[in-house]
């Protein structure tokens, strides 16, 4: 299920793009949409979770194919450590990633900005390789070449893109920031249900930006009823369920196949664009399209470790990893 998830996830922030702009259309300002889409996610898994308690608690979930960090003991995060590491992914890293993606996609053409923005499943996978967290496997590699090489086609096949200095920099920072989101995530989404830790990273990032449009003057919502219509889209589709389909993947495949699977995101938004804002796929991008989705098949079926021989053999794997023991079961703050 963690590919799939992955995919799933791809497929709905995706459409982010085509939603917005939608939104832009029927006069929604790029931080009137940023707020206004983490405040509806951030008040919808708040109601989720008080009408599904049972969501507040740690389900017992597989975890990723074992790899160097789930050979060795690793140091446990208090819970309030772990509560304030998901406020502060919001806070500051996706609210951060946002920001400099539509600040930059103001300054030069979506599909060259996509380009850039999509370096971050090779940066994740370096810097997870680095750090111990996954073993470059040959499959991963193959993969990864796959996915990176599928990716520059669908988006070279796009054309006529204009380059702006400023704009590459914001962009290359939205994938760096993105890539340490991500990093970091894999920290502590094992320690939380995907609801909860969704909850309190769009609570985060809420609260970031209402603080910024304090101190700048606040965010014109005088736009038409079409463009809530569009919000409503962006904070359900490709905010709250691209959200916890991602961390429910992440938590079963780990940073690096995550990262490379949300390489999917493009051909969708490429492939959504061709239906409804009349723009054609070329044979270039439909072949970028066929190496992503094989770079997705070779994940997919990847060679998985037997399981243990009981649910205690696993556990005591990888402890850490698996067991939310610093965390209370019920974590609805």
């Amino acid at each position: 299920m963690g590919p799939a998830l992955c995919l799933v996830s791809a497929a709905c922030f995706g459409a982010l793009a085509i939603f917005g702009k939608f939104a832009y259309d029927a006069g929604v300002s790029p931080s009137a949409l940023l707020l206004v889409r983490f405040t509806l996610a951030a008040a919808l898994l708040g109601a989720v979770l008080l009408l599904r308690p049972d969501l507040r608690r740690a389900a017992p979930g597989g975890r990723r194919s074992a790899g160097p960090a789930d050979q060795a003991p690793t140091r446990r995060l208090p819970a309030h450590r772990v509560l304030a590491t998901a406020i502060g992914l919001g806070a500051i890293g996706y609210a951060a990633q946002a920001s400099l993606f539509f600040s930059a996609l103001r300054l030069m053409d979506a599909s060259l900005l996509s380009l850039i923005l999509y370096t971050y499943p090779v940066l994740v996978t370096v810097a997870a390789v680095l750090l111990g967290r996954d073993r470059l496997t040959a499959r991963r590699a193959a993969a990864l070449v796959a996915a990176s090489a599928g990716t520059l086609l669908v988006l070279a096949g796009a054309g006529g893109a204009s380059f702006h200095p400023l704009g590459a920099l914001l962009g290359f920072g939205s994938a760096a920031v993105y890539t340490v989101y991500i990093l970091v995530a894999d920290t502590i989404v094992h320690r939380l249900p995907p609801v909860v830790l969704s909850a309190l990273v769009m609570t985060g990032a809420a609260g970031a930006l209402a603080a910024r449009a304090t101190f700048t003057g606040g965010v014109d919502l005088t736009f038409r009823p079409a463009g809530w219509f569009w919000l409503a889209c962006i904070a359900v589709v490709s905010t709250v369920a691209a959200m916890l389909t991602f961390f429910a993947g992440l938590q079963r495949t780990g940073p690096s196949t995550a990262a490379i699977l949300s390489t999917f995101e493009p051909v969708v938004t490429t492939a959504l664009a061709a239906l409804t804002l009349g723009e054609s796929l070329t044979p270039l991008q439909l072949a970028g399209a066929a190496l992503v989705l094989s770079s997705a098949a070779v994940l997919q079926t990847a060679s998985r470790p037997k399981p243990a021989s009981g649910t205690a053999e696993h556990a005591a794997r990888a402890p850490s990893r698996t067991q939310p023991a610093d965390v209370p079961v019920q974590t609805g703050s």
